[in-house]
């Protein structure tokens, strides 16, 4: 499977915030959206880093409450891991296993056109385990 077809179930919408955003704004965004995690962009099409509520908590827990004041930017990770449409979704499962992702951007054209959590990496994997099932119990009960 590829992760187009990730895309095309549960849609492009990416939740994003500017890197001048307050760690405040951010996770309005988080909770509006019901969200862990948003794509920290200037201008909705390029990416500048990510940010999830992992951070803010990891980051509230060493610099306190006035955090919550200072920009987005301070606490994003700027190295984003990103994935293209065309990409295997096995390959990217493995990658967000072995290097402890929960969000990966899609990036298709250098612009951002999705974003993929585990949780879809997991659905999707039990959809295909349920599909698998279907057609095998068909299969034996079809059998002579």
């Amino acid at each position: 499977m590829r992760i187009r077809e990730i895309l095309r179930r549960k849609g492009d919408t990416v939740a994003t915030v500017t890197p001048d955003a307050t760690v405040r704004q951010l996770l309005a965004v988080l909770a509006e959206h019901n969200i862990g995690a948003a794509v920290v962009s200037p201008d909705g099409t390029s990416i500048a880093g990510i940010v999830t509520e992992r951070d803010v908590v990891r980051r509230m827990h060493d610099r306190g409450a006035g955090l919550l004041d200072r920009p987005v930017s301070e606490i994003m990770t700027a190295d984003v891991h990103t994935c293209g449409p065309g990409e295997d979704l096995e390959d990217l499962r493995r990658t967000m296993t072995e290097n402890r992702f929960r969000h990966v951007p899609v990036v298709d054209g250098g612009r951002l056109a999705g974003i993929v959590s585990i949780g879809d990496v997991v659905k999707s994997a039990i959809d295909e385990l349920e599909s698998e099932r279907e057609h095998l119990v068909d299969y034996i009960q079809r059998a002579p």
